[in-house]
C-alpha cells in the first residue's frame, strides 16, 4: 500500500465551529444607536456550515457515503470559496472505493501482495473519475489561496489531504506505484510545511506516518532505491506519527485510528490493535467493517465478542 499516505484533514479551526460577529447596520447607524442607548455585548453566532462537515465525516465513517455527500454538497453551497468542501467530497468517493475493494481490512493490510501491490482489477476498470475531478478541483482552489498567502493553513491542509489521497489512489487503485510514490513525496513535503507553521494540525501526520510506514515495509532493495531518490522509510517512526494523528487529529482521526490498528496487526501487536478497534467500533457502531475487524482481533487474543 504505497498509497494510503493520506491524509491530512482540514479545518481552519480544528474541532471548533468558527464564531463571527453579526453584520449589524451601517457604521453611521451604529454610532447613532450607541449615543442613544447603553453599550450592549456583541451578539456571537456560530457558523452552522461547519456542522455540515462534522455530519458529513460522521456519515463517511459509518459507510453512509450518499448521506456524507449530501452534507458536503450543502457545505460547498454555503462556502463556495472553501476548497475543503471539494476535498471532503473527493474523500467520500475514494473511501467508498476503498470499502468496495476491502482496503481498510486486515485481509488486505496483512497481505504483502495486496498491501504493497494494490487491489484486483486493471487501471481502466478501477478508474474513479468522480474522485479525480473533485480532488483536482480542491487542489486548484487551495493553490489559488496559497498564491496570495503561502502560509494559509486551511489550504495547506487541503493540499496535504488531496495529494495524500491521490497517492493512495495511484498506488492502490490504479496500481501506478511510481506515480504514487512521487505524489507521496509531495504530500509529505506539504505536511512538513504545515506542521512547521502550526503543529496542532495533527491530521497532517497521517500522510507522514503512512509514508514512513509503507516505505519501511518495502523490500530492502526497493528501500535502497528510494533512499537515493530522497525518500526514507521508518516503520516505528511512521506508527508514532499515525498515533499522533489518531490522538490529536480531527476529520481524518478515524482514518488514522484504523490504519494504526491495522499496522499494529502487521507488527503482531494485537493488544494495541484491539485498543484502537474498540474505539472505532464504539464510536461508529453502524460500520460493519470496524465491528468485524474487532471480532477478528478478539479471536486472536482468545476473547469473545
Amino acid at each position: 500500500m504505497v498509497g494510503i499516505t493520506a491524509a491530512a484533514t482540514i479545518a481552519l479551526t480544528i474541532g471548533a465551529a468558527p464564531i463571527r460577529l453579526n453584520a449589524g447596520a451601517e457604521p453611521g447607524l451604529r454610532t447613532s444607536q450607541a449615543q442613544q442607548a447603553a453599550p450592549q455585548e456583541p451578539t456571537m453566532q456560530a457558523d452552522n456550515s461547519t456542522k455540515l462537515l462534522e455530519s458529513g465525516f460522521q456519515h463517511l465513517y459509518q459507510l453512509k457515503f450518499d448521506a456524507a455527500r449530501t452534507d458536503f454538497f450543502a457545505y460547498q453551497k454555503a462556502r463556495p470559496d472553501d476548497p475543503m468542501g471539494k476535498a471532503a467530497e473527493s474523500a467520500s468517493y475514494l473511501f467508498e472505493q476503498f470499502n468496495q475493494k476491502g482496503v481498510l481490512t486486515s485481509e488486505f493490510f496483512l497481505s504483502d501482495q495486496k498491501f504493497l501491490g494494490g487491489v484486483d482489477g486493471s487501471a481502466e476498470q478501477n478508474k474513479n473519475q468522480r474522485f479525480l475531478e473533485a480532488n483536482d478541483a480542491a487542489r486548484q482552489m487551495a493553490k489559488s489561496h496559497l498564491k496570495s498567502d503561502p502560509k494559509h493553513i486551511r489550504s495547506l491542509l487541503v493540499l496535504t489531504m488531496v495529494d495524500g489521497m491521490e497517492s493512495d489512489y495511484d498506488a492502490l487503485i490504479i496500481k501506478k506505484q511510481l506515480a504514487g510514490l512521487n505524489m507521496m513525496k509531495q504530500a509529505e513535503a506539504e505536511a512538513n510545511t504545515l506542521l512547521a507553521i502550526d503543529n496542532s494540525m495533527q491530521d497532517a501526520n497521517v500522510a507522514l506516518g503512512m509514508s514512513n510506514y509503507v516505505i519501511g515495509c518495502l523490500p530492502s532493495y526497493k528501500r535502497a532505491f528510494l533512499f537515493f531518490g530522497g525518500m526514507h522509510g521508518d516503520r516505528t517512526r511512521g506508527m508514532q506519527q499515525m498515533g499522533s494523528a489518531a490522538e490529536g487529529g480531527h476529520y481524518f482521526k478515524p482514518f488514522a485510528e484504523v490504519m494504526l490498528a491495522l499496522a499494529y496487526e502487521r507488527e503482531h501487536d494485537n493488544t494495541n490493535a484491539q485498543k484502537w478497534l474498540e474505539r472505532l467500533a464504539t464510536e461508529y457502531p453502524d460500520n460493519p467493517v470496524f465491528q468485524r475487524e474487532l471480532a477478528i482481533v478478539n479471536k486472536k487474543l482468545g476473547k469473545n465478542g
